[in-house]
């Protein structure tokens, strides 16, 4: 329960414990599936000794489907610094060690989680869910509205899948900085905007220095802090339970919050020593 929850109930022992007695401000921080998440609320309210009940299973189904989950996170002190990725997440389908054994008997499925997370407080600032049929491209921008328009940005960093004009005028409307490495056939772009200068400056410089120099310079070697949050994220789960779409949105919406709420309770310091 979070410690500010406020309620009122009287226990076997009429004990008296006042404030508003309100249901919804038990937030149960956890991710387990409907059935183990009912009876775990049945337990923490037994401790409790209150006398309310729990939703049942079908109830909580039912409600999933239209739940609004807010990601809370914090906004950055300094201009934002966004790491986008994606990653899949399995809806349909045999295991790995089953499919390699026995082979797949049916084309598998997942869901593909976009994330933008803030470089420096690593919280996750902005999730997309699309099915495997999307690619990575067009959901950056989608990406890019969920920030306020008021919050200033200093770059979005992304893989090569990211490099597209559209990808990179999105960015340059933010008045941030681009670090998008050029894919390995790229050729530079004929336009004469500041965007597409931009780009082939980055081109030149990876052709003249190599990729490896350019992404020490350019500070792209922070995109595995976005690569370290997907693990993070599949942590979870590998699989999404609900069936149907909107309740696997929701259902990765709630995991994104647990690890916002994780990440805002403190992160490992590491020092190099040596």
């Amino acid at each position: 329960m979070a410690s500010s929850c406020q309620w009122s109930a009287r226990s076997p022992c009429c004990v008296q414990r006042r404030c508003g007695p309100v249901l919804p401000d038990i937030e149960v921080h956890v991710w387990a599936g409907p059935s183990s998440s009912n009876g775990l609320a049945e337990g923490l309210i037994k401790l409790a000794r209150l006398d309310w009940g729990v939703p049942d299973y079908s109830t909580l189904s039912r409600r999933q489907k239209a739940l609004s989950v807010a990601i809370a996170a914090r906004r950055s002190s300094a201009r934002l610094h966004l790491l986008i990725d994606c990653t899949g997440v399995k809806m349909l389908g045999e295991g790995e060690g089953n499919t390699k054994k026995h082979g797949a008997d049916y084309r598998r499925q997942w869901r593909k989680v976009h994330l933008g997370i803030d470089a420096k407080t690593l919280e996750i600032r902005a999730i997309e869910i699309t099915d495997n049929a999307i690619g990575d491209a067009p959901m950056l921008l989608e990406l890019l509205a969920q920030l306020p328009e008021e919050e200033p940005l200093h770059s979005v960093s992304a893989d090569g899948a990211y490099d597209t004009k559209a990808c990179h005028e999105a960015i340059a409307s933010r008045q941030a900085a681009a670090i998008i490495p050029t894919r390995k056939n790229a050729k530079p772009w004929a336009d004469d905007k500041a965007v597409a200068r931009a780009r082939n400056e980055i081109l030149r410089a990876t052709r003249r220095l190599g990729r490896s120099i350019w992404m020490k310079w350019s500070g792209y070697h922070r995109r595995c802090l976005v690569e370290t949050k997907m693990g993070c994220f599949k942590r979870l789960g590998e699989h999404v339970m609900a069936r149907d779409f909107e309740r696997q949105v929701t259902e990765l919406h709630i995991r994104a919050s647990i690890l916002n709420r994780f990440t805002s309770l403190g992160t490992p310091q590491t020092v190099r020593v040596a």
